[in-house]
């Protein structure tokens, strides 16, 4: 088994004072990336600052013989985007990845939810998101090389309750890590998401009644879970995703308790309704036993790739 190395790579971490993105940072260091540990050091719903969080990471980095340099922008701004990848250029000359993982977490039920703490969601999770990875992308395609890493959520893909600014924004990630994929693949520039489920200061921030039905549902694992709750054991997934060992794009990963696995989003084979008519609305109802029969699906590539799954289905 061969070591996945990161010797003469520049890495930005996004949100890495602590937590999950912490655990990022200290890998790739560990393994020879230059690293920019950026954090706005706020509380875990994205108030105040602080550049203790930052320096700590970098000081624990430097310690073991590590390079990184600390950047306190904000990634919910354009300008705060373009100074945190400026941060890695005159440090160390480059980009080659960017691991979008800056957040901060306001639950609320739908009805309670307010525009101040939508468009916070919003500015940081996806826009954040954005505003660092342009900059960053267009370093990367002139040089053939990169690879970004957008963390997601599965409250994004499945749903959970009271996150609907959250997830959202999480979901929406998704999309623009497949439209990235799309664009970077030919210019070397690979793009996954990620859904991590560990401990953290955001926990604070979750409803006592959720809390109490994870705990149950922990529980239930017995033994068997270990301190898989904990960030480092999503840590492997993302660093890998990262590295240049990794040819996968165009994904999303879940990381959760100890375990890894791909997540997608399939289309089933449905049902083939007239061509030279719409079909009627109970046409619609008489087969909607077959539209929604998920037993033989495909996994589109492309919005194009749907039309060729399409077709090649009506022809059989």
């Amino acid at each position: 088994m061969s070591k996945v190395d990161f010797s003469g790579r520049v890495a930005i971490v996004t949100g890495s004072g602590g937590g999950l993105g912490r655990t990022y940072a200290l890998e790739l260091a560990a393994r020879g990336a230059s690293v920019v540990i950026n954090d706005l050091g706020g509380s875990f719903d994205g108030k105040g600052g602080s550049h203790r969080m930052a320096d700590q990471v970098v000081e624990e980095i430097r310690s073991a013989g590590g390079k990184a340099v600390a950047n306190y922008d904000s990634v919910a701004t354009r300008a705060g985007g373009e100074a945190i990848v400026q941060a890695a250029l005159d440090a160390f000359g480059k980009v080659d990845i960017v691991i979008n993982n800056a957040g901060h977490l306001r639950n609320a039920r739908f009805e309670d939810l307010n525009d101040e703490n939508l468009d916070s969601i919003l500015d940081v999770h996806l826009k954040g998101a954005v505003y660092v990875t342009q900059p960053a992308y267009k370093i990367m395609k002139k040089q053939g090389y990169g690879r970004v890493v957008f963390a997601s959520s599965a409250a994004g893909v499945f749903g959970n309750a009271q996150q609907a600014a959250y997830g959202t924004a999480k979901a929406g990630l998704i999309g623009l890590m497949n439209v990235l994929s799309l664009e970077g693949k030919e210019h070397g520039v690979l793009c996954n998401a990620l859904l991590p489920t560990a401990n953290s200061r955001m926990s604070e921030a979750m409803d006592p009644k959720q809390l109490e039905a994870f705990g149950a549902q922990y529980a239930a694992f017995g033994e068997h879970l270990g301190q898989s709750y904990e960030p480092a054991f999503v840590t492997p997934l993302v660093v890998y995703l990262a590295s240049e060992t990794c040819q996968s794009t165009h994904a999303i990963y879940s990381a959760s308790v100890g375990r890894y696995a791909r997540a997608f989003i399939g289309i089933a084979d449905g049902w083939n309704g007239p061509r030279l008519e719409p079909a009627s609305v109970e046409e619609v109802a008489a087969n909607f036993e077959q539209i929604t029969d998920t037993r033989s699906y495909s996994i589109p590539g492309s919005l194009s790739d749907e039309f060729d799954i399409i077709n090649r289905n009506f022809r059989k």
